[in-house]
């Protein structure tokens, strides 16, 4: 098992307070990209939330401002945290924060301590009500049975409501025979539909736990953010009843991406930024040009959209906020669109040739489809289509109730074996941004998730016997599957054994024996690739140094 560890950070911080920041170059498709093409489009215009006023700190960029947005002071600098929706219909921040005056200013980060403060409304503005202890980078989340846990850097407190008493404890991790990419540090949480827990730490692994507070386990040996030259920190996770999202910012290119899986582990980048600076617009026409936008977490509603995004923002430099003066951070929200409901009706697999494709959009309060959508402007289809204003066409309507049935011609929707949602975009009848998504009907979206350890061999008189620890991190059983160990040497791949895997139940582990002719000597650099292949899913491979008993 693996402790975590503030080094990493430290370093993080020395560099980015050393390092020169780059605009890095946007793909010239991007240049193509639709309103609602990318995530940056959901942010709205804010509400305004109490006064205007000149009479607090800041740069010039960001004063005059609504000081009642999220939570700040004189007296403190505030960071990280997110919201939860408490039973009681108000709304609770768990967010860190040091004194504005320590010496060291925004250096003081370390001897950060974690509060919970509340609102009746998600923007603000939040009044501190409890000092929960130290730490950094909270974000709070719900386990199955009800309990809160708040995840700090190197812990979490725990306790049966929001209310606490808060109880302070260690997280366990096993990296499984995989790299730990840049620390386990910045991490995010979502709930899996069982009460298990996926995570992301900061270097973009993927990591499950049966209940959330159990050991963390590694399930993917190399990062899955964008294949770029980025330094990556502030993940973000969240789970919808369609899929899993994720929100990664680079700091160095001062650029935020989006990204979405259906099973947690095998990601895709959806082109455009998901945010950069310049995003906090008010409804009365004020914005605030904060220099960062860092921390971003997700307020969600029963179905697990996201309703809110909020940040650490900072309006200078870190390494120029110093003790008593006009510079600090602080936490803010920003309301977002929120994707509409939305089925497939065909039940049969959608092809290039399918003619009709038939979708179902859900009525909620605040949206009547039947009165509310510019149909006119309905794209529908691979997100890879419609983000660039192609996709389906609209051909009619039909009343169901108070949904609404939407008829799209199957040409164009441009679905294929890559796709695990389809997407609509199109516009309301106000000209503001309408999306959702909906899953594939022929689509499996609860699987198993069968997950190797490196083979350990122990010499035999010819050959050797390999053990091979096997886990299922998926949510339902898993079928009998079959594992395979190659040998890499020069570039060339040998099979020495194979076998098979027998039915695993959801985190049940076991240990496969397989027999080889191969023999190989301890302490050296014997590469080998393990390959497991499950019915009707993709395989799925580890490789790195076999291990041997003496």
């Amino acid at each position: 098992m693996l402790k975590t560890s503030l080094l990493i950070i430290f370093i993080g911080i020395f560099w980015q307070s050393n390092a020169q920041y780059q605009q890095l170059e946007r793909p010239a498709e991007w240049s193509n990209l639709v309103f609602g093409g990318r995530f940056m489009d959901r942010f709205l215009p804010i509400p305004v939330v109490g006064e205007l006023t000149d009479d607090t700190w800041g740069a010039d960029n960001v004063v005059p401002r609504y000081i009642d947005n999220g939570i700040e002071d004189s007296e403190w600098s505030y960071w990280g945290g997110n919201v939860l929706k408490g039973k009681d219909g108000n709304y609770h921040l768990f967010v860190c924060r040091w004194r504005e005056d320590s010496p060291k200013g925004h250096g003081e980060w370390p001897n950060s301590i974690v509060i919970k403060a509340s609102s009746n409304h998600p923007l603000g503005p939040y009044q501190v009500e409890t000092i929960i202890g130290k730490g950094h980078n909270p974000e709070a989340f719900r386990l199955k049975d009800g309990r809160i846990a708040i995840y700090v850097i190197d812990g979490y407190y725990i306790a049966d409501n929001v209310n606490g008493p808060w109880t302070y404890n260690k997280f366990e991790f096993d990296n499984r025979d995989r790299p730990i990419i840049e620390g386990l540090s910045n991490l995010s949480f979502a709930r899996r539909e069982d009460g298990s827990f996926i995570m992301v730490c900061r270097g973009g692994g993927i990591w499950f736990s049966k209940d959330g507070l159990s050991p963390y386990h590694q399930v993917t040996d190399q990062r899955v953010y964008p294949d770029i030259d980025g330094r990556f920190e502030d993940p973000v996770i969240w789970k919808t009843n369609i899929q899993y999202h994720m929100i990664v910012n680079d700091w160095y290119g001062r650029i935020a991406y989006y990204l979405r899986s259906k099973d947690g582990i095998h990601w895709k980048v959806d082109p455009g930024e998901a945010y950069v600076p310049g995003i906090t617009n008010y409804e009365d026409g004020t914005t605030e040009d904060w220099f960062k936008y860092e921390r971003i977490k997700m307020l969600q509603d029963q179905y697990g959209r996201a309703v809110q995004a909020n940040f650490a923002v900072i309006d200078t430099l870190k390494s120029e906020d110093k003790p008593n003066d006009r510079h600090s951070s602080k936490n803010i929200g920003i309301p977002l669109t929120v994707g509409k409901l939305i089925i497939i009706l065909n039940e049969e697999k959608i092809e290039a040739d399918t003619p009709e494709i038939r979708l179902r959009i859900q009525a909620e309060e605040g949206f009547d489809p039947h009165s509310d959508i510019d149909l006119n402007s309905l794209r529908f289809g691979a997100s890879e289509e419609v983000n660039f204003g192609r996709g389906s066409k609209l051909l009619r309507t039909e009343k169901s109730g108070d949904d609404l049935i939407l008829v799209f011609e199957g040409a164009g929707n441009g679905l294929s074996e890559d796709n695990f949602v389809a997407k609509l975009l199109g516009k309301t009848r106000q000209g503001k941004l309408l999306f959702g998504y909906a899953r594939l009907p022929w689509l499996n979206y609860n699987e198993a998730a069968l997950s190797a350890r490196l083979p350990v061999a122990d010499q035999l008189e010819a050959g050797c016997k390999l053990q091979i620890e096997v886990q299922n991190f998926g949510q339902v059983p898993s079928q009998t599957s079959t594992v395979k160990v190659e040998q890499l040497q020069e570039g060339q791949s040998v099979k020495i054994a194979s076998g098979e895997v027998p039915v695993l139940e959801p985190f049940e582990k076991t240990t496969i024996q397989l027999i080889s002719n191969q023999s190989f000597v301890p302490d050296t650099e014997n590469q080998v690739k393990v390959t497991i292949t499950s019915p009707g899913q993709d395989p799925v491979t580890l490789t790195g140094k076999l291990k041997t008993n003496e």
